[in-house]
């Protein structure tokens, strides 16, 4: 029995290190395709199951995903006034509007293929954009960039940006808006019955 869970430990830790040697553009290409056949080989993803599609985003994209840092991008000046708990609340109310985002996404994916674009980056680089471009047929390619930095835990995404347009930023503008009105607490009070 132990030298079963010294083996799986083993296996863990593996992995772990295995993700954290991949370059961006592997880990973007490992995430999308891990989706992309998911969705292909699952009838419930693709007829629509919303557990299933936030199931999915939960195992496959969250566990690359900086969420401190799209929260602080997101939140903009009232993330620089918050205290140490009000940047753990934003943090935790803008992961849950991003998985509602993700798993809401995730069925656009069905029946396209994907191509990661070659990235240009240093070794000592600490931030990278990786292109996607995702097609289906007869239809017109769309590119999604992928805004990643090294962190402890590997490359990691804190920005998506589809056809120019980033995910992140476009809640500033609302979350300036309240966060002026109603302070911080209010900012968090406004994300948490989004989230209800």
């Amino acid at each position: 029995m132990r030298l079963l869970t010294l083996l799986f430990s083993f296996l863990i830790a593996s992995g772990a290190a295995a993700q954290q040697q991949q370059s961006p553009e592997e880990l973007v290409k490992q995430v999308t395709d891990d989706v992309l056949s998911s969705i292909k080989s699952d009838k419930q993803l693709q007829a629509g199951d919303k557990k299933k599609a936030l199931d999915l985003a939960e195992q496959k994209i969250l566990p690359h995903v900086d969420f401190r840092a799209s929260a602080s991008m997101a939140a903009g000046q009232a993330w620089r006034q918050a205290t140490p708990e009000q940047k753990d609340q934003i943090t935790k109310e803008f992961r849950s509007m991003l998985i509602r985002i993700y798993s809401n996404a995730i069925g656009v994916y069905q029946g396209q293929t994907m191509k990661v674009l070659p990235v240009r980056t240093t070794p000592t680089a600490t931030e990278t954009t990786v292109r996607n471009q995702y097609m289906k047929p007869g239809e017109r390619p769309v590119i999604i960039e992928y805004a990643m930095h090294k962190t402890d835990k590997g490359w990691q995404i804190y920005d998506i940006v589809v056809e120019g347009v980033s995910l992140v930023l476009t809640f500033r503008s609302e979350f300036d808006q309240i966060a002026k009105t109603a302070g911080v607490d209010g900012l968090i009070k406004k994300m948490q019955e989004k989230n209800a």
